[in-house]
């Protein structure tokens, strides 16, 4: 598996996680580890973080994290039911996809900080499968903070262990080509004691292909 990041300062080569169905690299180190608690403090002190809510069978739900959604002007996003527009870039996203941009070559142009306040916070099963995404989203994942384990399960195999993986702070995942076709994937609620955790979720939007 080639190594993304040679050129700056790990040798950390990249875990394939995903054994059917999908492709998602793992690095469990990236150049973003040696600034994590640096960058947690920033994210969690600097964003404008907000609640959110969630529709399930006619019934509304506050969801048990908070979140903020930034981009560029057009990356509005719908998600269960809802459309959210970006705040414009702030100064340390900004500065965090470009660096992304220029080691995994995508193409960034929105980013969905969640924040987990403790152990009590946490998301369902899901899959990163709106329209707005494309039939194949890329989406890397950045992790600061606490520690937090990172479940994947497959929709329909059940023949497959769901696959558990600890997101240390400054780790990186890559979701990329079918696995939002054919994974779900999820951060548990846990009962051990559990600092603050800050997840961004960098991505590609395409405004057109919003069934709206």
């Amino acid at each position: 598996m080639p190594n993304l990041f040679s050129a700056h300062g790990t040798d950390d080569q990249a875990e394939q996680i995903c054994p059917v169905d999908g492709d998602v690299l793992f690095y469990p180190r990236s150049p973003w580890s040696e600034r994590a608690q640096e960058l947690f403090s920033l994210l969690e002190q600097q964003l404008a973080w907000q609640e959110g809510f969630v529709s399930l069978f006619g019934k509304t739900y506050k969801q048990p994290r908070l979140f903020a959604w930034y981009g560029d002007q057009d990356a509005s996003y719908a998600y269960s039911g809802t459309r959210y527009e970006p705040r414009p870039w702030a100064p340390v996203l900004r500065q965090l996809r470009d660096e992304l941009t220029r080691v995994c070559c995508g193409d960034f142009i929105s980013v969905l900080a969640n924040l987990y306040r403790d152990g009590s916070d946490g998301m369902g099963l899901h899959s990163d499968d709106e329209p707005e995404l494309g039939p194949e989203p890329f989406i890397a994942s950045l992790s600061f903070g606490e520690t937090r384990f990172f479940r994947l399960k497959h929709k329909y195999r059940a023949e497959l262990a769901p696959i558990k993986i600890a997101l240390e702070p400054g780790s990186l995942l890559l979701m990329r080509g079918a696995t939002q076709r054919y994974w779900k994937h999820e951060i548990p609620k846990t009962k051990r004691p559990c600092e603050a955790r800050v997840n961004l979720t960098f991505r590609r939007v395409h405004p057109d292909l919003s069934p709206e």
